[in-house]
């Protein structure tokens, strides 16, 4: 299963931390330049360009995908496929909008734990495992399809993970600047953090899933599971 999350708006202000906070409706995942709604023939053009996109992964790895060689393969002007996704970053967050869909659904209405119906410190736990073995399916798409530094931060796909974590955060520990302790916690999920531990330290997965949980356990002072 892949996982990813890509918002098309700006988040409302967060909650001050005595303020109830409930899980957000399920949001629309697209890509850069997309509009609300696409005619049928765009619509078509775009299934298209990311048909092409994905063969090319297939067959050649990320570095295949350039945006040349997605309208050669579609059989498109290079033009279409600037004005459809922006740049190289828009067509491959775009690629990653069936996995943003999937996890927001699991941890907006799934199965517990990820989903409604556990308690907090468990979401949590389940949550950063989810996203590390997201990362790690699809580390070379997740890296390359990363935003550059000015607008990393401000990025909707992370603030719709870190949303999620602070409200996680604000049930467990509601006296805390639960806005300023997501950071760190989010900071362990780093797509990069994760390619440097695994493929360069040849760290497993298994150790980077403990050391979530551990350090879940250390910032909200609550007990690890059994």
């Amino acid at each position: 299963m892949l996982y990813a999350v890509f918002m098309s708006s700006a988040l409302p202000p967060f909650p001050k931390p005595e303020e109830s906070i409930s899980e957000p409706q399920l949001l629309e995942v697209r890509s850069f330049g997309d509009k609300p709604c696409l005619r049928a023939d765009a619509a078509r053009n775009r299934a298209k360009l990311l048909e092409a996109a994905a063969r090319l992964i297939a067959e050649h790895g990320v570095a295949g995908v350039t945006m040349e060689a997605v309208a050669t393969a579609a059989e498109v002007g290079k033009g279409t496929v600037f004005r459809r996704f922006g740049d190289r970053t828009g067509l491959l967050m775009a690629l990653l909008d069936h996995s943003a869909q999937t996890l927001q659904a699991d941890f907006m209405g799934g199965p517990p734990p990820l989903g409604p119906g556990a308690p907090p410190g468990e979401r949590l736990r389940a949550f950063g495992v989810a996203v590390l073995y997201r990362s790690a399916e699809q580390l070379d798409l997740q890296l390359a399809a990363q935003p550059d530094p000015a607008r990393r931060f401000s990025h909707t796909a992370l603030l719709a993970l870190r949303t999620h974590v602070t409200m996680l955060l604000r049930q467990i520990v509601p006296d805390a600047d639960c806005e300023l302790l997501s950071q760190p916690l989010m900071a362990y999920l780093d797509p990069a953090l994760i390619n440097h531990l695994t493929r360069q330290r040849g760290m497993p997965m298994e150790r980077l899933e403990a050391g979530w949980i551990d350090l879940v356990a250390r910032v909200t002072a609550t007990p690890p599971p059994c």
